[in-house]
């Protein structure tokens, strides 16, 4: 079992004389010098390309306990390994609940996993707040009332490629390669709410399964309906998977990948980042390496933390800017509970994040959630892959069912 704790530092470090913050004696998982947070990753196994994201929050929190903590207490995160598997992100959970005693969940990754363990922690009355996926059922707080999203909703991002494709390209056939889950799903559902009746003519649809070893066959047969634009929907590991079988089948679709299979190191990288050249994906976030954020503050200050926290890990892996931002979002999160970590006001808090712009945000979006949205992010941009850098496309889109 893989298991990765941001740790704390020795009650001895604490300042003396600091007394004991009300709701300390009463919150599960907290005392007077330390709050423990759970979350669950895919640090191996199918999707392992996204355990970056927790790395980079495991940094992130460290990078938070030597700065002294939040409100005189430092963050116990607890990271286990699920390997991408349902029933083990289940066993996992249980056991930061029942064995660790966490006072929350927190940024536990993947659609699958997420879906596995709301009824378990819903029961228990525990948030599970800012989980790292974009599924849209998760944004319904009655059917999840503890739950808060960290990711754009798919439903959101896959209308965005509609209306582009819609636009710009109004007689395109359009082949649609989805992981068989919420994931891929809601991708489907995206592009039907858009079309319409339409969506007959103009898709033709092959899924996958995360256990398949390659998925070679789906891309020789959607070559063979003739489209001329082909969307991805699901992990990196199968993203990199198509875009070689696509080049080497001659194929020359407009590619387009969703936003969390859209790593340079994850996925443009390993087919070739020349062949890779001209796919299209949505984004929220500044790109570190293009030359027009080379001084923008939020680019210093994702580098600075990456060259001391994460020394020789590819500052280009959208993963990590993932993992920052889900830092930065806890931070703000304890912060905003003050000394009253009870579960009833992380929840409350987690609905109660006002203008928050995060570091790599593209300018103009900011986070804003309430009791009536859920989630982290309800902006994005289109951007093109040019062989060394993205290019944005046209100007932010506002998910308008917030």
């Amino acid at each position: 079992m893989l298991r990765k704790t941001a740790s704390l530092a020795a009650a001895a470090l604490l300042l003396t004389g600091l007394t004991s913050p009300v709701m300390a004696d009463n919150a599960p998982g907290v005392t007077a010098t330390e709050i423990k947070i759970g979350a669950v990753f895919p640090f191996s196994g199918p999707a392992s390309a996204l355990g970056a994201v927790g790395k980079s929050l495991i940094a992130y929190v460290s990078s938070i306990n030597d700065r002294g903590g939040i409100n005189g207490r430092k963050i116990n995160l607890i990271a286990l390994d699920d390997a991408y598997s349902p029933p083990k992100a289940v066993e996992q959970t249980r056991k930061l609940v029942e064995g660790d005693e966490v006072a929350f969940m927190f940024s536990t990754l993947g659609t699958p996993s997420n879906l596995a363990i709301a009824k378990y922690l819903a029961s228990k009355k525990i948030p599970q707040a800012f989980i790292v996926t974009g599924a849209t059922r998760f944004t319904n707080f009655k059917e999840y009332p503890m739950i808060t999203t960290g990711l754009p909703s798919y439903d959101t991002e896959s209308r965005a490629y509609a209306r582009y494709l819609a636009k710009e390209m109004p007689d395109a056939k359009i082949a649609i390669l989805y992981q068989h889950d919420d994931l891929g799903k809601d991708f489907i559902d995206g592009f039907k709410a858009e079309l319409g009746e339409a969506f007959d003519k103009k898709v033709v649809s092959s899924s996958y399964e995360v256990s398949q070893p390659t998925i070679d066959s789906q891309i020789v047969s959607l070559k063979s309906s003739g489209a001329t634009v082909l969307l991805f929907a699901g992990t990196p590991k199968f993203a990199a998977q198509a875009i070689r079988k696509t080049h080497e089948s001659g194929w020359k679709p407009l590619f387009i990948t969703n936003l969390i299979s859209s790593s340079i190191s994850a996925v443009l990288a390993p087919p070739g980042l020349d062949i890779s050249t001209g796919i299209m994906t949505a984004t929220y976030r500044k790109d570190p390496d293009d030359p027009k954020w080379a001084n923008d503050a939020g680019v210093r200050q994702y580098r600075a933390f990456m060259e001391k926290y994460m020394p020789g890990a590819d500052h280009a892996d959208s993963n990590y800017f993932t993992g920052l931002h889900q830092g930065v979002m806890l931070e703000t999160l304890l912060k905003q509970c003050g000394n009253d970590l009870s579960r009833e006001n992380i929840l409350k808090q987690t609905r109660n994040i006002k203008g928050l712009a995060l570091p790599m945000s593209l300018p103009g979006i900011v986070v804003n959630t309430s009791d009536t949205n859920s989630k982290m992010y309800t902006q994005l941009n289109l951007q093109r892959w040019n062989g060394k850098a993205w290019d944005l496309v046209g100007g932010l889109i506002t998910d308008d069912s917030k």
